[in-house]
């Protein structure tokens, strides 16, 4: 730029250069043994999609996604046989255990007779047609509060209150924050603040704008995801647009991907969400260039066998792995670990600089050096809660 040029490039250099927004502070609540909100990491949960009365088939399906990575279970109660399922569910099973309760008040109350960690109902569907008192909502609360256990007020744009509705014309993003609003102060009324809230809506746009409003007025952590997403792999897709946003903004304390189908692949989904906008990062990144004209070397084989390689990893690197001699060397500074490779060799790089050159042959062997390399130097820099947090940038160490 020149000192005549037309652009203010003195907001450029005032700008903030490692992008990205604080968490949200919100309150810290216990579900069991996995701890929700605060600085806690964002907990990936899922929900069975057995008949709850058959005992052996969900508890099944429960261990299922315990292997899969799921860190909290939700389970459907519409009739009093599922409620009396609870108990032997809970007794099999390694992470918290959530009933999920969407119209009769009955079987909220039954649930909790039973060992649950937390409660979640949709209050738009509970409360009985023009009671102002909200009687059915603070039987629940109160039963809650007895039993010192959470609830999830679920708000979902399908399902809000009558007058609510009239209010505001549909279910937009305010009048889903002042559904929950108005519950929440229910809730307090009764001396109960073991909450967590969801907005939820099949509309990616108007679930954005609900957290982004409820966060700006609230600190109670919030349970995201876009209901009804549909049918992979639009869904996982529809479910990226709208979450992203969301955790980049720093919202969300529990993370539920939904997809039709089995519920496995699903956590898989939320934690790749999670660590592409670094609110969550559990594993290594790996970056490889797109296939194109200009690659020169079997970049395939090679990202196949680092993937292999790397299985099990729990660092927050992120190394670059490119194959052609155009973007390769800038991309390969920009990462902890990088390589630009071409032409039957690859030149290594560390902390931005390139520490030696390497046949094709040896580049994944090269690169696991790199990283044992890398890991010992940066040991006592690295967040002893890696999961938690994001990638940092770590500083460059000279010599």
């Amino acid at each position: 730029m020149t000192a005549t040029s037309r652009f203010d490039i003195s907001r450029l250099e005032a700008a903030q250069r490692v992008p990205g927004k604080p968490r949200h502070k919100t309150r810290e609540v216990k579900v069991g043994s996995v701890v929700i909100g605060g600085t806690n990491p964002v907990a990936v949960q899922s929900m069975t999609t057995t008949d709850t009365f058959d005992v052996e088939a969900t508890i099944k399906q429960i261990h299922a996604l315990e292997e899969a990575g799921c860190e909290l279970v939700r389970v459907t109660v519409p009739k009093p046989e599922d409620a009396g399922a609870l108990s032997a569910i809970r007794a099999k099973i390694g992470i918290p255990l959530i009933c999920d309760i969407h119209f009769d008040y009955k079987m909220a109350l039954a649930a909790l007779d039973h060992p649950v960690d937390k409660i979640r109902i949709n209050p738009g569907n509970i409360n009985k047609a023009g009671d102002t008192t909200n009687d059915r909502f603070r039987q629940i609360v109160r039963k809650a509060k007895d039993k010192g256990l959470p609830m999830r007020i679920g708000v979902n744009a399908g399902s809000l209150e009558t007058e609510v509705n009239l209010k505001y014309g549909f279910p937009c993003p305010p009048a889903m924050v002042e559904s929950a609003l108005r519950y929440i102060e229910v809730a307090e009324s009764e001396g109960y603040r073991d909450i967590i809230v969801s907005l939820k809506s099949s509309d990616v746009l108007v679930a954005v704008e609900a957290y982004r409003m409820f966060a700006q007025m609230c600190d109670y952590p919030t349970h995201i995801g876009i209901t009804e997403a549909g049918k992979p792999p639009y869904a996982v897709t529809k479910s990226a647009a709208g979450l992203a946003p969301i955790l980049r903004d720093g919202i969300g304390d529990t993370i539920r991907s939904s997809l039709l189908g089995d519920p496995g692949p699903a956590i898989a989904a939320a934690f790749v969400l999670l660590q592409a906008t670094q609110r969550r990062v559990r594993r290594p990144e790996l970056i490889a260039c797109p296939t194109c004209g200009r690659l020169a070397i079997d970049l395939e084989k090679i990202i196949a066998e680092l993937e292999s390689r790397l299985n099990g990893k729990r660092l927050p690197v992120k190394i670059s792995v490119l194959g052609c001699i155009v973007n390769g060397p800038g991309e390969a500074r920009e990462a902890d670990i990088g390589i630009a490779a071409g032409n039957g060799q690859g030149m290594i790089f560390r902390n931005g600089e390139m520490v030696r050159k390497v046949a094709e042959a040896e580049i994944v062997d090269a690169l696991m050096e790199e990283l044992a390399r890398w890991e010992g130097e940066n040991a006592h820099r690295i967040p002893k809660v890696a999961e938690g947090l994001g990638r940092r940038k770590l500083p460059v160490v000279a010599g």
